[in-house]
Protein backbone atom coordinates (compact mmCIF):
# COMPACT_ATOMS: atom_id res chain seq x y z
CA UNK A 1 0.00 0.00 0.00
CA UNK A 2 2.84 2.61 0.71
CA UNK A 3 4.58 1.88 -2.44
CA UNK A 4 1.30 2.38 -4.10
CA UNK A 5 0.75 5.96 -2.07
CA UNK A 6 4.22 6.89 -3.06
CA UNK A 7 4.58 5.90 -6.72
CA UNK A 8 1.28 7.60 -7.01
CA UNK A 9 2.62 11.05 -5.61
CA UNK A 10 5.97 10.72 -7.92
CA UNK A 11 3.35 10.27 -10.61
CA UNK A 12 1.43 13.19 -9.92
CA UNK A 13 4.54 15.19 -9.77
CA UNK A 14 6.10 14.30 -12.86
CA UNK A 15 2.71 14.96 -14.64
CA UNK A 16 2.68 18.22 -13.36
CA UNK A 17 6.62 19.21 -14.16
CA UNK A 18 5.74 17.77 -17.84
CA UNK A 19 3.45 20.24 -18.38
CA UNK A 20 4.84 23.14 -17.07
CA UNK A 21 7.58 25.41 -18.63
CA UNK A 22 10.62 26.23 -16.78
CA UNK A 23 12.57 29.65 -17.02
CA UNK A 24 15.26 30.37 -18.95
CA UNK A 25 17.37 31.24 -16.23
CA UNK A 26 16.59 28.23 -14.02
CA UNK A 27 17.51 25.57 -16.87
CA UNK A 28 20.97 27.54 -18.19
CA UNK A 29 24.24 28.80 -16.87
CA UNK A 30 25.38 32.26 -18.23
CA UNK A 31 28.98 32.13 -19.73
CA UNK A 32 31.42 33.61 -17.74
CA UNK A 33 27.84 34.32 -14.61
CA UNK A 34 29.76 32.19 -12.13
CA UNK A 35 30.45 31.92 -8.51
CA UNK A 36 34.58 31.02 -7.17
CA UNK A 37 35.47 29.11 -4.18
CA UNK A 38 37.40 30.48 -1.39
CA UNK A 39 38.88 28.82 2.02
CA UNK A 40 40.76 29.88 4.72
CA UNK A 41 42.52 28.53 7.77
CA UNK A 42 41.30 29.90 11.00
CA UNK A 43 40.24 29.55 14.83
CA UNK A 44 37.26 29.39 16.74
CA UNK A 45 37.56 30.74 20.20
CA UNK A 46 35.11 30.87 23.22
CA UNK A 47 33.87 26.67 23.22
CA UNK A 48 32.86 25.69 26.66
CA UNK A 49 35.60 23.58 27.04
CA UNK A 50 34.93 21.29 23.94
CA UNK A 51 37.69 22.70 21.57
CA UNK A 52 40.57 21.02 20.19
CA UNK A 53 43.17 19.01 22.88
CA UNK A 54 46.33 20.58 21.88
CA UNK A 55 48.36 17.54 22.18
CA UNK A 56 46.46 16.06 19.88
CA UNK A 57 46.68 19.18 17.43
CA UNK A 58 49.56 20.58 17.64
CA UNK A 59 48.41 23.10 15.11
CA UNK A 60 45.78 24.54 17.14
CA UNK A 61 48.86 25.86 19.23
CA UNK A 62 50.62 27.20 16.49
CA UNK A 63 47.84 29.21 15.03
CA UNK A 64 47.01 30.83 18.81
CA UNK A 65 50.19 31.28 19.31
CA UNK A 66 50.38 33.59 15.84
CA UNK A 67 47.38 34.95 16.60
CA UNK A 68 48.70 36.66 20.13
CA UNK A 69 51.57 37.75 18.60
CA UNK A 70 49.99 39.49 15.90
CA UNK A 71 48.37 41.38 19.27
CA UNK A 72 51.43 42.29 20.67
CA UNK A 73 51.44 39.52 23.55
CA UNK A 74 54.55 37.26 24.22
CA UNK A 75 54.03 33.71 24.33
CA UNK A 76 57.87 32.59 23.27
CA UNK A 77 58.36 29.41 25.40
CA UNK A 78 54.64 28.86 26.76
CA UNK A 79 52.42 26.01 27.00
CA UNK A 80 49.14 26.02 26.17
CA UNK A 81 45.94 24.10 27.30
CA UNK A 82 43.36 25.47 27.31
CA UNK A 83 39.99 23.21 25.58
CA UNK A 84 37.95 26.74 25.07
CA UNK A 85 39.65 27.08 20.87
CA UNK A 86 39.10 25.01 17.70
CA UNK A 87 41.19 24.86 14.44
CA UNK A 88 38.81 24.94 11.90
CA UNK A 89 38.97 24.98 7.74
CA UNK A 90 36.77 28.36 6.57
CA UNK A 91 35.02 27.61 2.95
CA UNK A 92 33.07 30.08 1.37
CA UNK A 93 31.54 30.86 -2.62
CA UNK A 94 32.25 34.63 -4.22
CA UNK A 95 29.45 35.23 -5.60
CA UNK A 96 29.35 36.60 -9.47
CA UNK A 97 29.76 40.28 -9.65
CA UNK A 98 30.26 40.58 -6.40
CA UNK A 99 31.62 44.22 -4.90
CA UNK A 100 34.20 45.29 -2.22
CA UNK A 101 32.43 45.32 1.12
CA UNK A 102 29.70 43.22 0.35
CA UNK A 103 28.65 40.23 2.57
CA UNK A 104 28.94 37.06 1.68
CA UNK A 105 27.69 33.47 3.96
CA UNK A 106 31.01 31.18 5.49
CA UNK A 107 30.44 26.96 6.52
CA UNK A 108 33.12 26.57 9.29
CA UNK A 109 34.20 23.07 10.21
CA UNK A 110 36.53 21.50 12.78
CA UNK A 111 39.95 19.65 11.58
CA UNK A 112 40.98 19.09 14.96
CA UNK A 113 39.58 16.72 17.86
CA UNK A 114 37.03 19.39 19.31
CA UNK A 115 33.56 18.04 20.12
CA UNK A 116 31.36 20.82 19.52
CA UNK A 117 31.61 24.77 17.67
CA UNK A 118 28.21 25.75 19.74
CA UNK A 119 28.66 29.20 21.05
CA UNK A 120 32.26 29.81 19.63
CA UNK A 121 33.64 33.11 17.74
CA UNK A 122 35.51 32.89 14.63
CA UNK A 123 38.22 35.43 14.84
CA UNK A 124 39.74 37.43 11.74
CA UNK A 125 40.15 34.78 8.68
CA UNK A 126 41.66 35.91 5.42
CA UNK A 127 39.75 33.43 2.82
CA UNK A 128 42.06 32.76 -0.14
CA UNK A 129 41.02 32.01 -4.09
CA UNK A 130 42.30 29.19 -6.46
CA UNK A 131 44.87 32.02 -7.54
CA UNK A 132 46.20 32.29 -3.81
CA UNK A 133 44.81 36.24 -3.71
CA UNK A 134 42.46 37.33 -0.51
CA UNK A 135 39.44 37.96 -1.48
CA UNK A 136 37.40 38.15 1.73
CA UNK A 137 37.86 38.51 5.27
CA UNK A 138 35.52 36.22 7.89
CA UNK A 139 35.15 37.14 11.66
CA UNK A 140 32.02 36.23 13.43
CA UNK A 141 30.01 34.02 16.26
CA UNK A 142 29.50 30.48 14.66
CA UNK A 143 25.75 29.14 14.40
CA UNK A 144 27.12 24.97 15.17
CA UNK A 145 24.38 22.59 13.20
CA UNK A 146 24.23 20.36 16.02
CA UNK A 147 24.11 19.41 20.15
CA UNK A 148 26.58 17.11 22.36
CA UNK A 149 26.84 16.04 25.53
CA UNK A 150 28.36 14.21 27.55
CA UNK A 151 29.09 12.56 31.31
CA UNK A 152 31.01 9.97 32.83
CA UNK A 153 30.19 7.33 30.87
CA UNK A 154 27.63 8.24 28.42
CA UNK A 155 27.91 11.07 25.27
CA UNK A 156 24.59 12.37 23.20
CA UNK A 157 25.21 13.39 19.75
CA UNK A 158 22.47 15.02 17.75
CA UNK A 159 22.96 16.55 14.60
CA UNK A 160 26.74 17.63 13.76
CA UNK A 161 28.10 20.58 16.14
CA UNK A 162 31.80 20.41 14.89
CA UNK A 163 30.24 22.30 12.04
CA UNK A 164 28.28 25.90 11.27
CA UNK A 165 27.73 28.52 9.57
CA UNK A 166 27.91 32.58 9.83
CA UNK A 167 25.34 34.11 8.18
CA UNK A 168 26.68 37.30 5.87
CA UNK A 169 30.12 36.45 8.22
CA UNK A 170 32.75 37.28 5.27
CA UNK A 171 33.26 40.80 3.59
CA UNK A 172 34.56 41.04 0.09
CA UNK A 173 38.01 43.00 -0.06
CA UNK A 174 38.81 42.33 -3.84
CA UNK A 175 36.20 42.09 -6.88
CA UNK A 176 36.82 38.86 -9.90
CA UNK A 177 37.78 41.12 -12.91
CA UNK A 178 35.03 40.12 -15.33
CA UNK A 179 33.60 42.47 -17.80
CA UNK A 180 30.08 41.71 -18.93
CA UNK A 181 30.00 44.43 -20.87
CA UNK A 182 32.75 44.10 -23.29
CA UNK A 183 30.69 40.28 -24.56
CA UNK A 184 30.11 40.40 -28.23
CA UNK A 185 28.74 36.47 -27.94
CA UNK A 186 27.61 34.88 -24.54
CA UNK A 187 27.21 31.37 -24.50
CA UNK A 188 24.25 29.92 -22.53
CA UNK A 189 25.19 26.52 -20.87
CA UNK A 190 22.59 24.07 -20.44
CA UNK A 191 22.70 22.49 -16.78
CA UNK A 192 21.60 18.92 -18.41
CA UNK A 193 23.00 18.52 -21.85
CA UNK A 194 19.72 17.25 -24.13
CA UNK A 195 19.52 18.50 -27.97
CA UNK A 196 15.40 19.11 -27.57
CA UNK A 197 15.57 21.39 -24.48
CA UNK A 198 18.85 23.21 -26.58
CA UNK A 199 16.36 23.55 -29.88
CA UNK A 200 13.47 24.64 -27.96
CA UNK A 201 15.78 27.20 -25.80
CA UNK A 202 17.38 28.38 -29.45
CA UNK A 203 13.61 28.92 -30.97
CA UNK A 204 11.82 30.59 -28.11
CA UNK A 205 15.04 33.16 -27.95
CA UNK A 206 14.62 33.99 -32.00
CA UNK A 207 10.98 34.05 -31.58
CA UNK A 208 11.73 36.58 -29.01
CA UNK A 209 13.89 39.20 -30.73
CA UNK A 210 11.95 38.44 -34.35
CA UNK A 211 15.30 37.47 -35.71
CA UNK A 212 17.49 34.99 -35.40
CA UNK A 213 20.35 35.83 -32.62
CA UNK A 214 20.58 32.48 -31.14
CA UNK A 215 22.09 29.45 -32.67
CA UNK A 216 22.52 25.90 -31.00
CA UNK A 217 26.13 24.71 -30.98
CA UNK A 218 25.41 21.42 -29.58
CA UNK A 219 23.28 19.80 -26.62
CA UNK A 220 24.70 21.94 -23.60
CA UNK A 221 25.82 24.91 -25.83
CA UNK A 222 23.41 27.91 -27.23
CA UNK A 223 25.43 31.06 -28.11
CA UNK A 224 23.69 34.50 -28.41
CA UNK A 225 24.86 37.15 -30.72
CA UNK A 226 24.53 40.40 -28.24
CA UNK A 227 25.37 42.86 -31.17
CA UNK A 228 22.17 40.82 -33.07
CA UNK A 229 19.98 41.63 -30.55
CA UNK A 230 20.75 45.22 -30.59
CA UNK A 231 20.83 45.77 -27.14
CA UNK A 232 22.95 48.27 -25.46
CA UNK A 233 25.04 46.17 -23.54
CA UNK A 234 24.83 42.00 -22.66
CA UNK A 235 23.46 42.69 -19.08
CA UNK A 236 20.46 43.91 -20.76
CA UNK A 237 20.04 41.18 -23.47
CA UNK A 238 20.07 38.41 -20.53
CA UNK A 239 17.63 40.26 -18.92
CA UNK A 240 15.05 40.39 -21.56
CA UNK A 241 15.31 36.44 -21.90
CA UNK A 242 15.95 34.79 -18.54
CA UNK A 243 12.63 34.70 -17.77
CA UNK A 244 11.67 33.19 -21.61
CA UNK A 245 9.26 29.91 -20.72
CA UNK A 246 10.86 26.93 -22.04
CA UNK A 247 9.60 23.95 -22.37
CA UNK A 248 12.39 21.40 -21.08
CA UNK A 249 13.07 17.87 -22.85
CA UNK A 250 14.43 15.13 -20.50
CA UNK A 251 15.71 11.20 -20.58
CA UNK A 252 13.50 8.93 -19.23
CA UNK A 253 15.43 8.35 -15.87
CA UNK A 254 14.65 5.50 -12.88
CA UNK A 255 16.22 6.91 -9.57
CA UNK A 256 17.08 4.71 -6.96
CA UNK A 257 17.83 5.49 -2.65
CA UNK A 258 18.92 2.27 -1.82
CA UNK A 259 19.71 3.63 1.45
CA UNK A 260 15.93 4.77 2.30
CA UNK A 261 14.31 2.77 0.21
CA UNK A 262 13.19 5.54 -1.99
CA UNK A 263 12.12 5.04 -6.18
CA UNK A 264 11.38 8.03 -8.55
CA UNK A 265 10.49 7.87 -12.18
CA UNK A 266 10.37 10.13 -14.91
CA UNK A 267 7.24 10.87 -17.14
CA UNK A 268 8.66 8.88 -20.00
CA UNK A 269 9.69 6.12 -18.44
CA UNK A 270 8.26 2.79 -20.27
CA UNK A 271 8.61 -0.94 -19.62
CA UNK A 272 8.43 -3.54 -22.04
CA UNK A 273 5.64 -6.52 -21.70
CA UNK A 274 7.77 -8.97 -18.88
CA UNK A 275 7.14 -11.51 -16.51
CA UNK A 276 8.44 -11.30 -12.70
CA UNK A 277 8.81 -14.02 -10.21
CA UNK A 278 10.21 -12.35 -7.00
CA UNK A 279 10.19 -14.64 -3.55
CA UNK A 280 12.74 -14.62 -1.06
CA UNK A 281 14.20 -17.12 2.28
CA UNK A 282 13.40 -16.44 5.90
CA UNK A 283 15.85 -17.27 8.44
CA UNK A 284 14.80 -18.98 11.63
CA UNK A 285 17.04 -19.51 14.98
CA UNK A 286 15.89 -20.47 18.46
CA UNK A 287 18.12 -20.68 21.03
CA UNK A 288 17.01 -22.54 24.22
CA UNK A 289 19.62 -23.30 26.43
CA UNK A 290 19.21 -26.30 28.59
CA UNK A 291 20.28 -26.45 32.50
CA UNK A 292 21.87 -29.55 33.64
CA UNK A 293 21.45 -30.83 37.29
CA UNK A 294 23.92 -33.23 39.21
CA UNK A 295 22.18 -35.98 41.13
CA UNK A 296 21.46 -35.23 44.42
CA UNK A 297 24.77 -34.86 47.43
CA UNK A 298 26.77 -36.21 44.21
CA UNK A 299 30.16 -34.02 43.66
CA UNK A 300 28.83 -32.83 40.17
CA UNK A 301 28.45 -29.00 39.04
CA UNK A 302 25.24 -27.39 37.21
CA UNK A 303 25.77 -27.48 33.71
CA UNK A 304 24.12 -25.18 31.27
CA UNK A 305 23.77 -27.21 27.62
CA UNK A 306 23.34 -24.83 24.15
CA UNK A 307 20.23 -26.03 22.79
CA UNK A 308 19.84 -23.91 18.89
CA UNK A 309 17.13 -24.94 16.46
CA UNK A 310 17.91 -23.20 13.16
CA UNK A 311 15.57 -23.66 10.06
CA UNK A 312 15.00 -22.10 6.62
CA UNK A 313 11.48 -21.59 5.34
CA UNK A 314 10.84 -20.40 1.42
CA UNK A 315 8.48 -17.05 1.21
CA UNK A 316 5.69 -17.53 -1.28
CA UNK A 317 6.80 -14.87 -2.96
CA UNK A 318 4.06 -13.27 -5.94
CA UNK A 319 4.62 -16.01 -8.15
CA UNK A 320 4.85 -15.23 -11.84
CA UNK A 321 3.17 -12.12 -12.57
CA UNK A 322 3.00 -10.28 -16.01
CA UNK A 323 3.75 -6.46 -16.58
CA UNK A 324 1.99 -5.30 -19.87
CA UNK A 325 3.61 -2.72 -21.47
CA UNK A 326 3.63 0.54 -20.49
CA UNK A 327 2.37 3.63 -22.91
CA UNK A 328 2.26 5.89 -20.02
CA UNK A 329 3.60 6.26 -16.50
CA UNK A 330 0.22 5.75 -14.74
CA UNK A 331 0.13 2.38 -16.57
CA UNK A 332 3.75 1.53 -15.49
CA UNK A 333 3.60 2.73 -12.41
CA UNK A 334 -0.57 0.27 -12.26
CA UNK A 335 1.53 -2.53 -13.06
CA UNK A 336 4.19 -2.24 -10.78
CA UNK A 337 1.87 -1.47 -7.84
CA UNK A 338 0.00 -4.88 -8.89
CA UNK A 339 3.41 -6.93 -7.63
CA UNK A 340 1.89 -6.04 -4.06
CA UNK A 341 5.62 -5.76 -2.94
CA UNK A 342 7.35 -3.16 -0.67
CA UNK A 343 10.06 -0.65 -1.92
CA UNK A 344 13.04 -2.52 -0.93
CA UNK A 345 11.76 -5.85 -3.18
CA UNK A 346 10.58 -2.77 -5.45
CA UNK A 347 14.32 -1.93 -6.11
CA UNK A 348 15.57 -5.72 -6.56
CA UNK A 349 12.80 -5.91 -9.00
CA UNK A 350 13.57 -2.61 -11.02
CA UNK A 351 16.91 -3.74 -11.44
CA UNK A 352 16.00 -7.22 -12.91
CA UNK A 353 13.97 -5.89 -15.30
CA UNK A 354 16.37 -3.25 -15.93
CA UNK A 355 19.14 -5.95 -16.86
CA UNK A 356 16.32 -8.12 -18.65
CA UNK A 357 16.30 -4.83 -21.12
CA UNK A 358 12.92 -4.13 -20.58
CA UNK A 359 13.10 -0.99 -18.61
CA UNK A 360 13.87 1.65 -21.15
CA UNK A 361 14.98 4.32 -19.11
CA UNK A 362 18.35 5.23 -17.78
CA UNK A 363 18.83 3.73 -14.10
CA UNK A 364 20.44 5.42 -11.33
CA UNK A 365 20.99 4.02 -7.97
CA UNK A 366 22.83 5.67 -5.28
Amino acid sequence: MRIALWLGLFLALACHTASAQIRLKDLVEFDGVRGNDLIGYGLVVGLDGTGDGLRNAPFTEDIMTNILERLGVNVTGEQFRPRNVAAVLVTATLPAFARTGSRIDVTVSAIGDANSLFGGTLVMTPLNGADGQIYAVAQGAVIAGGVAARGDAAQVVEGVPTSGTIPGGARVEREVDFQLASLSRVRLALRQADFTTALHIERAINAHFGQAVAAMQDAGTVVLDIAATRAPTAAHALSRIENLPIAPGTRARVVIDQRSGTIVMGEDVRISRVAVAQGGLTLRVDETPQAIQPNPFSPGETVVVPRTNAEIAPEPGIGLAELQGGTSLAQVVAGLNALGVGPRDMIDILNTINAAGALHADLVVH
